[in-house]
């Protein structure tokens, strides 16, 4: 079985919708029985795949995640949001973007930033008489900020294939992070500045005063995971385990989480943890056959003798990663990728972090682009709309995260200089 049939019969399953993970391990399996490779090499392949301490962050930061969801953090910034900037014109285009940098310190998922985030905030930004596509745009590309943002579960992937430094990649991902609120909120103002349809609300301090304290203990979250990781209190799995004790903790306190919600949370929690990690086991045996067909050593020769530098190589790894992340699942995307880029950028002398900055970021521009486009699905169910009203508004706010790409490509020293301060 060539290599080009399996990629062909790959593609095929991807394109009538078979789930990554099966339209993965089906091919691989019949490359494994058509060339006498024992069935016995792919179960421990898959087995040991997942089988990774760093990995066990993971289910961690999305049962934190989930637990924030049901104990109503999310209403609670998006509250305070609204009472600090509701005087200002397009308001909500910035409360969308400032809840979802509030919310990306707890769920580290985009997805489940979209879903939590968007019921509360298309409804309210289409009453106040912004357009459609303003709404679903500026929702779905802020929801983008939560995989770059630590804590990242795709940055817990990327640094458990790499071999590198968690925190350290966290620490480096902050002013990529902040950068890319920064640039939704430039095209939010350039958006909405002459729009006379666009409804503001009374400024009450009283207000800010009343919904500032209610999201005083959830932002002790992020300062409880972050500060113990960069301080080098907590590594990132235990720093995960604290932080969903703690908004247990919260929600309980709230009187929004209840014990007989547990069993929902522990589901969901259990549900997306098995996807994610079937992803990665079944991307683990298809890097396996790659391997064996000697793709790595190919592709090295090929990238090395199209050029000797850096900033060109990295050019063609964030093309690479745009293409892969408009048809994978980026976990998908890192699982493959990676253990094949991370031997060619050392031979550019390309700084790991930098690298996988660089591929987080351009991958999650993928989740609003056809025609996998995860977010596009979520939002698409939310507001009840085509996927074309998705993507065409999210266009103008996909701009600045493509330039915030390219800033990386050609200064990637400026993102390591946090990690370097802290000693990373």
């Amino acid at each position: 079985m060539s290599l080009l049939v399996l990629c062909l019969l790959i593609t095929a399953l991807l394109l009538v919708r078979v789930p990554i993970a099966f339209a993965f391990i089906g091919p691989c399996l019949l490359y494994m029985v058509t060339t006498d490779q024992s069935l016995g090499l792919a179960l421990r392949l898959v087995a040991n795949s997942t089988a990774s301490f760093p990995l066990l962050a993971v289910p961690l930061f999305i049962l934190l995640g989930c637990l924030a969801n049901h104990a109503g953090i999310a209403d609670r910034l998006f509250d305070f949001a609204l009472a600090l900037f509701s005087r200002v014109r397009g308001s909500l285009g910035y409360v969308s973007i400032g809840v979802s940098v509030g919310f990306s310190w707890m769920s580290g998922s985009a997805v489940a930033d979209a879903a939590a985030l968007g019921k509360l905030q298309i409804p309210a930004m289409l009453r106040a008489g912004y357009s459609k596509r303003f709404a679903l745009g500026v929702t779905g590309t802020a929801s983008l900020i939560a995989p770059v943002m630590p804590p990242s579960i795709p940055a817990v992937i990327y640094a458990g294939l790499a071999g590198i430094s968690t925190g350290a990649l966290f620490a480096a991902s902050v002013v990529p992070a902040l950068l890319m609120a920064l640039g939704l909120a430039v095209v939010v103002f350039l958006l909405v500045r002459r729009d006379p349809n666009i409804q503001r609300t009374e400024f009450s301090w009283a207000r800010v005063a009343h919904t500032g304290k209610r999201v005083i203990a959830p932002f002790g979250a992020p300062v409880l995971i972050l500060g113990g990781i960069l301080g080098g209190w907590f590594t990132p799995t235990e720093a995960a385990a604290v932080g969903a004790a703690y908004m247990a903790l919260l929600g309980f306190g709230y009187r929004t989480l209840r014990l007989r919600d547990l069993p929902k949370v522990l589901t969901e929690t259990v549900l997306t943890t098995g996807a994610i990690m079937l992803i990665v086991a079944s991307a683990n045996l298809l890097g396996y056959v790659f391997a064996r067909e000697q793709v790595p050593q190919e592709l090295s020769e090929l990238v090395l003798g199209l050029t000797d530098d850096a900033t060109i190589f990295l050019l063609l790894v964030f093309a690479l990663s745009l293409v892969l992340g408009t048809a994978l699942d980026a976990i998908a995307v890192l699982t493959l990728t990676v253990p094949i880029l991370m031997p060619i950028s050392a031979q550019y002398d390309v700084d790991p972090i930098a690298l996988g900055v660089l591929m987080i970021l351009s991958q999650m521009i993928g989740l609003l682009t056809p025609p996998v486009g995860t977010v596009i699905f979520v939002l698409q169910a939310i507001a009840k709309v085509r996927m074309t009203e998705v993507f065409y508004g999210s266009l103008p706010f996909l701009v600045p995260l493509i330039l915030i790409c390219f800033g990386i490509i050609f200064w990637p020293d400026a993102i390591l200089y946090l990690p370097e301060r802290l000693g990373l």
